[in-house]
């Protein structure tokens, strides 16, 4: 086959922001799974694993991170001006990540406590997920991400799709393990009725609540669930602390968090 008869190949960008890097591993940790899909596409940057810096458009950009300081807001905004789809990946991105957490004090509290000398700090008040600033088509949540859920995002790329990504609660995923539910069963304190599956219900396989890492699901109760949480003993703060975790800043779980501020 000739050289100008040959498929053009999409290009994948991968971009990071303000995260620990864990969603990109999780990408990196997929290479088995990946080999079936990279003859069929180009990796065109991504500095975590090569110092090949192809320039957009890019087909696809997969974007680590929250939005932390003025110059990100600019950066993402270029990004998505050069990329046709745009993904973001992890609780960071989609819901601006445990380091939201500062999104309800003064960061320049902080800022002053941490550096020597602060005024050469720029830095927002808040850390924000992605789509705050620009329009974002598909997201993949968790802390980090399940990796079969970026090869599927990859895949219906190539193929032209929707990707097939579940929305629906943790406790789907228990009762599809048969899995002993640990808060009706076991009065444990437990975020599955609202949270998004995703990681196949570790925490609660373990006799573990689970902690909320992939964040709302689609139609979470949150005041329901936290309505069980006061029957079981937990207080007020208990409760707020619950759902202020990876995913703080996600609305339902801000809000639902904010409801049990004295």
């Amino acid at each position: 086959m000739s050289g100008s008869s040959k498929i053009k190949k999409p290009k994948v960008a991968v971009f990071k922001f303000a995260s620990c890097d864990g969603c990109q591993l999780s990408l990196l940790d997929a290479e088995d799974e990946l080999l079936e899909v990279t003859d069929s596409i180009q990796i065109a940057f991504f500095p975590e694993v090569s110092r090949r810096m192809l320039k957009g458009p890019y087909d696809l950009g997969i974007v680590e991170g929250s939005i932390t300081t003025p110059h990100d807001v600019e950066h993402i905004r270029d990004i998505r001006k050069s990329c046709g789809i745009l993904a973001t990946i992890g609780a960071c991105a989609t819901a601006g990540g445990i380091q939201s957490l500062r999104n309800w004090k003064d960061i320049k509290d902080f800022v002053h406590i941490v550096y020597a000398s602060p005024e050469y700090i720029s830095t927002l008040d808040r850390s924000m997920p992605i789509g705050s600033f620009v329009h974002v088509d598909h997201e993949l949540r968790g802390c980090p991400i399940n990796k079969y859920q970026l090869v599927e995002l990859i895949s219906s790329l190539l193929n032209g799709r929707k990707p097939q990504i579940p929305t629906h609660s943790v406790c789907v995923t228990c009762k599809e393990k048969g899995t002993t539910c640990v808060l009706v069963a076991r009065g444990i304190p437990c975020l599955g009725p609202v949270t998004q599956t995703g990681c196949g219900a570790i925490c609660p396989s373990f006799n573990r609540g689970c902690y909320g890492c992939y964040g709302p699901m689609e139609t979470p109760n949150t005041s329901s669930l936290s309505s069980r949480f006061l029957e079981l003993g937990l207080t007020q703060h208990e409760i707020l602390l619950a759902f202020r975790n990876f995913n703080a800043y996600a609305e339902p779980f801000r809000r639902e968090s904010e409801s049990h501020e004295k």
